[in-house]
C-alpha cells in the first residue's frame, strides 16, 4: 500500500484544520472572524478557495484566493528569487615565489576583478625543486599579496603549507 502524495503550499478549503479563521476577502477586506465552515461557503459562492495565508496567527488568516493561481504566483516568485541570486565561486591564483614585478602586477589585477565581482580567491603558491628550502620567500610573497588586498578584501585562510603548495583564501569585505 502506497502512503498518500505528500502536500506542499498552504492549507485550503477542507485541509484548514482550526475551527474559527479570521477571513479577508478577495478585495483585500477584511470580513471578521468567523467558523471555517461559513468562510469555505462564502469563498464557494465567489468561485475561489478558502486559502491559509498566515497559520501561525491566532487566530490563522485566511483569504479568498485561487489556489492554482496562488500556487503558480509563488512558484514563479521562487524561481525569480533562485535566478537572481549571486553564489560565490573560488578563483584560484598560482604564482611561484620567485615571480617578477610585472607577473605580480597581473595577478593582482585579476585577483581584484575575481574580488570586485563577490568572488573568493584562492592563491597557490607552487614550490619546484631547491625552492622548498627557501620558504620564507613564499611567506614574504603571500603577505606581501594581503597588504596589497587590505583595503578590497580580508583573508579568510591565513597561509599554510600542504606539500610543496602555500595556499591562502581571500574574499571580498
Amino acid at each position: 500500500m502506497m502512503a498518500p502524495p505528500v502536500k506542499t503550499g498552504p492549507k485550503y478549503d477542507e485541509f484548514i484544520q482550526s475551527d474559527k479563521v479570521r477571513v479577508i476577502d478577495d478585495n483585500g477586506e477584511n470580513l471578521g472572524v468567523m467558523y471555517t465552515k461559513e468562510a469555505m461557503e462564502q469563498a464557494a459562492e465567489a468561485g475561489l478557495n478558502l486559502v491559509e495565508v498566515s497559520p501561525t496567527a491566532n487566530p490563522p488568516v485566511c483569504k479568498f484566493l485561487d489556489v492554482g493561481k496562488y500556487r503558480y504566483e509563488a512558484q514563479k516568485k521562487a524561481n525569480a528569487a533562485r535566478k537572481t541570486q549571486k553564489t560565490q565561486d573560488i578563483k584560484e591564483i598560482k604564482m611561484r615565489p620567485n615571480i617578477d614585478d610585472h607577473d605580480y602586477d597581473v595577478k593582482m589585477r585579476a585577483m581584484n576583478k575575481f574580488i570586485d565581482q563577490g568572488d573568493k580567491v584562492k592563491v597557490t603558491l607552487r614550490f619546484r625543486g631547491r625552492e622548498m628550502a627557501h620558504q620564507h620567500l613564499g611567506m614574504d610573497l603571500l603577505k606581501k599579496v594581503q597588504e596589497d588586498m587590505v583595503e578590497t578584501a580580508k583573508v579568510e585562510a591565513f597561509p599554510r603549507l600542504e606539500g610543496r603548495q602555500m595556499l591562502m583564501v581571500i574574499s571580498p569585505k
